[in-house]
């Protein structure tokens, strides 16, 4: 399987000529190319930066062949009529191509009690290959050998993403969700949550249009 990052939260993940886009967001420049490119999209919740719901509507209806994963909000704002648009919850499983995927957690991560939190669903693929929890620290019962780790944002807390690495157990970790965080912001949270650091996991940092195999 082979992951491509973009920017922000944003990766596709190709397997056997299956690809899909996860949480192609109004933050990643090149989201048009990664969803015109997927048979599937995974949204992971309704955040602007996580969901360009104009975007998405565009190429659902410029290809029918193309279809929708996400929270009853990402259906509801798609049209929940629409036979290609599939709203999910923790416990669903299902195939895209080659890649099977299974639904886990239920809600955004707080920010603050005056800010609303909305469901938000983490999704684990191909059998525990790779793990995207959105905006959440939500472990899944389930091994995970890649997890993709936000860095930044107004939910995050460094404490708490490294209990949550320790958590998971990963054998392996991916940055994501980091454009909140300066070139030094990246280093320190880096060595603070990598392998030398308080989860003793390696953290790789990779650039937009990166592609590492998994």
């Amino acid at each position: 399987m082979q992951l491509t990052k973009h920017a922000h939260a944003c990766v596709t993940v190709e397997k056997d000529g299956t690809r899909v886009v996860i949480d192609p967001g109004t933050l990643t420049p090149d989201a048009a190319d990664a969803v015109e490119q997927a048979q599937a999209i995974l949204i992971t919740h309704e955040h602007f930066d996580h969901f360009d719901a104009d975007l998405i509507a565009t190429a659902l209806r410029g290809r029918p062949e193309l279809s929708v994963y996400g929270t009853r909000a990402v259906a509801a704002a798609l049209g929940a009529d629409d036979a290609r648009v599939h709203a999910v919850t923790a416990g669903d499983a299902f195939d895209v191509g080659s890649l099977a995927i299974t639904v886990h957690g239920s809600r955004h991560a707080p920010i603050h009690a005056d800010i609303p939190c909305p469901d938000n669903v983490g999704y684990l693929l191909d059998g525990g290959a790779l793990y995207h929890p959105g905006d959440a620290y939500f472990a899944p019962e389930a091994p995970v050998r890649t997890l993709l780790l936000p860095t930044s944002g107004p939910w995050t807390k460094l404490g708490e993403a490294a209990d949550y690495v320790r958590r998971v157990e990963p054998e392996r970790v991916i940055q994501i969700h980091e454009l909140m965080l300066s070139d030094l912001g990246q280093q320190s949270t880096a060595r603070l949550l990598g392998e030398q650091g308080l989860t003793g996991t390696a953290l790789t940092r990779l650039e937009p249009g990166a592609t590492v195999l998994l």
